[in-house]
């Protein structure tokens, strides 16, 4: 199949798959249909495919990543510190080991269509078999601590990253600010950092590209997050030599950049 038609292809079965959405309208540009198909499988609650359907959804994302530009880190300049890195731009780009989603407690990703949070495009370009395998690694914990178990703050979960150039995704809780910023928020935010890099050196994971955990909905100031997620990881890299190497701090907007480019 031409990407195209791999495009008319999965609409149709993820409509016939959704049963609620088999009558949705889904216009007849290429922008449309990218976006009808985004918003069927941000819906799609978890559950198995057909091994046909998932195997075009694959070869879709993989030319969709490819047509986006990967972006590996060697072409990333280091800042002064030759561990760390600056790199503005979608993180569903970057051919690390591991990048880091801010998640919610429920850890299956946005199911708000066409949603902009780091969390919709991940789970959208890793493709529907990253909510499944969220929902797999829930529905074990929820046989150990009860059925109404959430995700705490600060606690990692590994999966593959399936369909993105990365190889895995580290899905973190991020502290929720609810008025004025606190102690523990700080503190819970240090631990997100830490936590990752304990995870990605348990796992052998030598470069990691961090979101800015916390600062969309969660409401955590920008400016004292980016001087949390640097410092901590600046503390635990000088801590423990060797895994990860080389720590990128992702970020989308001019004013994060900014931010971040004052501290590193």
């Amino acid at each position: 199949m031409t990407q195209e038609q791999r495009l008319d292809y999965l609409i149709k079965r993820f409509k016939e798959d959704s049963g609620e959405y088999r009558n949705l309208r889904t216009g007849n540009g290429a922008e449309e249909k990218r976006r009808a198909l985004r918003s069927l499988m941000n819906v799609r609650m978890p559950g198995d495919m057909d091994a046909e359907t998932l195997a075009e959804q694959d070869a879709y994302l993989q030319e969709r990543a490819e047509e986006k530009g990967v972006v590996t880190p060697d072409m990333i300049p280091a800042a002064r510190n030759p561990r760390l890195s600056l790199w503005q731009g979608d993180i569903t780009r970057l051919a690390v080991d591991a990048i880091v989603n801010a998640a919610n407690s429920q850890m299956l990703g946005c199911f708000v269509p066409m949603h902009n949070c780091i969390d919709n495009c991940i789970h959208t370009f890793a493709g529907v078999q990253l909510r499944n395998e969220c929902a797999r690694q829930m529905n074990i914990l929820r046989k150990r601590y009860g059925r109404d178990y959430e995700q705490p703050t600060a606690v990692p979960m590994l999966t593959d990253a399936f369909n993105l150039p990365a190889k895995k995704v580290v899905h973190i809780v991020g502290p929720i600010v609810q008025g004025n910023l606190t102690a523990e928020n700080e503190r819970d935010l240090a631990s997100c950092y830490r936590n990752t890099l304990d995870i990605c050196a348990e796992n052998g994971l030598l470069t990691v590209a961090f979101c800015c955990i916390s600062t969309g909905v969660f409401r955590f100031p920008p400016e004292r997050a980016a001087e949390i997620a640097v410092g901590t990881v600046t503390d635990w890299m000088n801590a423990y030599a060797g895994k990860p190497e080389r720590v990128i701090f992702n970020v989308f907007g001019d004013r994060d950049r900014a931010i971040y480019e004052k501290l590193l």
